[in-house]
């Protein structure tokens, strides 16, 4: 049968929709992804790929008599000769459709029309829209059109499960194993270029028609000529290639040789029908065993299945020991969920999944269906598994409650304890409050002894507060609802009530001092008492030896460093601090007007800025008057080789006869 080659157009590579085609097929038998392009630079595979896809088309529309096309990318713009291909192809009437188009939307509503019928047919296309072709996108025509021949020729051409391009890879090396090495068909490429592979092809079928012997692997375009025209004129398989496609280019188009391939598939396919027999058997058996072989995986993953469900539910007990077994049941509960059952789930459906496989695996082959054994039924599967959910949300509610309840005991025990503990704690902070101030002294310290107490025994409850606020933490309670208290605040509560009770007490024991000294006026007996509260950081009512210095320090008492010891150790008789009377019998002896020896020397020592000796200006700046002034530097020798200096220790030697 003749056909018309028509000569390719030049590409449009800079199409907008220059995209990647998808050209498989419903069936996962038939799937094939499209063979990889050459590098853009590189156009012939475009133009063999043209010509052939062309050629194939006028093939299929003589059928009908229908005039061929000249040029792929224009003449399939209308849409009529792409309905019409189908309806041959597909032996299918497409209904109506508009006759020779001339306004775009017609022509597009043509194409959408093919389009939609090439989809019906299994068949994705991807990117490709019905202006694409109605505009002549170059790159979308040839994938749309391989698409097309994928489907309706090269899809039925599948082997032992393998896809459409594989299926005929496979058949064309089992026809042609018996003639290697001459013939090794690995592809649709580089495989076919001595022209061999074509003439296996026909000998093998028909040895009749040449001589394989007699052929020279290295005539490839003789060899190649033999073989199409052979095919042409003996086997009515059209000429879709020219032999310099196949020969002289650098790669021939895998998708041509696949297109031109096919034809000699289904020319043969009659020939072959006792083997297509055989490999039905074949399958049947392969269908049988691997039915077997899917039963008892079936049978031995359910049994693991409904065994797992039932060890589970055995372990779920009802009684807990406290708030931690049933918070650890309640962990283990949700990994439980969280791995086991989740495996379980998947498992599940695997099994409906490999149930339902099995079914149409022997549906396929009209084989009885599968009747699992008793208690391994999808039904079986199902009432243990919604048991299970039953038995899951029991076990959930269970536990939830119980750990609630448990919660609502740790929340009004500590409530309890904080709240009693504020309460006697306000009641220790109003006695102190609401002391009589007109009781005796001794009276008031009294009572300030006995709240002391009361506090020192107050403060054992911290211990059941703080293992109640430990369980808080750990049920996770954030919010009570029944105290606004927290150990910290109370703690803190606690500290300022004891501080006001010991410092009330160190007043009342500094105010029985103060009635005592009647020598002291009462603003400095005040001024001492602040000082010495100041410095009292503990509230002790005592100062250390550190706390003594810096208090003689903030009275502005000079005393010599080195005299601060010894002066503290003599007051505190051997105790390691002092308290409010010593320490105010020290002050006033040492800012008394006397002069003793020791007095006078560390007045003359201070005024001199701790030196041994004293200048005038020494005494101008301690504001001494003018005629004191002079009437000492009168009787104070002067310092040897101080110039200006003048010896007050030589001279109070002198004076009190030391």
């Amino acid at each position: 049968m003749a056909s018309r080659i028509a000569q390719p157009r030049t590409s449009n590579p800079g199409s907008k929709n220059d995209l990647t085609i998808d050209g498989q097929i419903g069936s996962p038998a038939s799937r094939e992804a499209p063979p990889q392009a050459p590098p853009l630079r590189d156009r012939t595979w475009e133009t063999i790929q043209k010509k052939t896809f062309t050629n194939w088309v006028n093939n299929k529309l003589s059928v009908k008599h229908i005039e061929p096309i000249m040029d792929l990318y224009t003449e399939l713009a209308s849409g009529e000769k792409l309905i019409q291909l189908l309806e041959i192809i597909g032996d299918e009437n497409l209904g109506r459709y508009n006759r020779n188009p001339k306004m775009r939307i017609q022509k597009v509503e043509n194409m959408n029309k093919a389009l939609a019928f090439i989809k019906q047919r299994g068949v994705g296309l991807t990117n490709i829209g019905a202006e694409d072709i109605v505009d002549g996108n170059q790159k979308l025509i040839l994938g749309l059109i391989w698409s097309i021949i994928l489907r309706f020729t090269i899809a039925d051409i599948s082997a032992e499960g393998l896809t459409a391009k594989e299926g005929l890879l496979l058949w064309c090396q089992r026809k042609t194993a018996s003639y290697k090495p001459m013939v090794d068909i690995k592809e649709f490429t580089f495989s076919w270029v001595d022209g061999l592979a074509f003439c296996a092809l026909i000998h093998k079928h028909r040895p009749d028609l040449l001589d394989f012997s007699s052929l020279d692997k290295s005539k490839k375009h003789e060899n190649t000529e033999l073989a199409f025209d052979v095919a042409q004129k003996h086997l009515g398989i059209p000429r879709l290639l020219d032999v310099e496609d196949v020969t002289d280019v650098p790669k021939p188009d895998e998708r041509s040789i696949m297109t031109y391939a096919a034809q000699y598939y289904h020319a043969f396919s009659s020939l072959d029908k006792v083997e297509t027999a055989a490999r039905r058997i074949g399958k049947l058996g392969e269908a049988a065993g691997q039915a077997w072989g899917m039963t008892n995986e079936y049978e031995r993953r359910a049994r693991a299945l409904l065994e797992g469900i039932a060890h589970v539910q055995s372990s779920w007990t009802s009684t807990f020991s406290g708030y931690r077994d049933a918070k650890g049941a309640l962990l283990e509960f949700e990994k439980y969920k969280s791995t086991t059952k989740r495996q379980w789930v998947s498992e599940k459906r695997d099994l409906d999944t490999l149930f339902g496989n099995i079914q149409t695996k022997l549906k396929t082959y009209n084989m009885n269906p599968y009747i699992p054994p008793a208690g391994l039924s999808l039904a079986d599967l199902d009432n243990a598994w919604n048991a299970l959910v039953a038995n899951e949300a029991q076990r959930k509610r269970n536990l939830t409650k119980y750990i609630s309840s448990i919660k609502e005991e740790i929340r009004t025990r500590f409530a309890d304890t904080a709240n009693g503990f504020q309460a006697t704690l306000n009641g220790i902070s109003q006695k102190l409050a609401g002391m009589n101030p007109d009781l005796d002294l001794e009276r008031q310290l009294d009572i300030t002894h006995q709240l002391r107490d009361d506090l020192s025994a107050l403060s054992a409850s911290f211990t059941p507060l703080d293992a109640g606020w430990r369980e808080c933490e750990e049920a996770g309670i954030e919010d009570n609802e029944y105290t606004i208290y927290t150990v910290d605040d109370l703690r803190f509560d606690f500290g300022l009530v004891e501080q006001a009770v010991q410092k009330k007490g160190a007043f009342i024991s500094n105010q029985m001092v103060a009635r005592q000294r009647t020598d002291i006026p009462p603003e400095k007996l005040e001024e001492y008492g602040e000082t010495f509260r100041h410095f009292d950081k503990d509230n002790s009512n005592t100062l250390n030896m550190v706390e003594f210095k810096a208090s003689l320090q903030a009275l502005g008492v000079g005393v010599d460093e080195n005299e601060v010891e010894p002066v503290f150790q003599q007051m505190a008789a051997g105790q390691e601090e002092i308290g409010f009377e010593p320490f105010v019998t020290y002050i006033r002896s040492v800012e008394e007007d006397r002069t003793s020896p020791d007095q006078l020397r560390a007045s003359f020592k201070a005024v001199a800025g701790d030196k041994d000796y004293i200048t005038e200006q020494d005494m101008q700046r301690s504001g001494l008057p003018a005629e004191t002034i002079q009437s000492l530097l009168q009787v104070i020798p002067p310092k040897a080789g101080v110039p200006g200096g003048y010896d007050f220790i030589a001279y109070l030697q002198n004076v009190f006869s030391e």
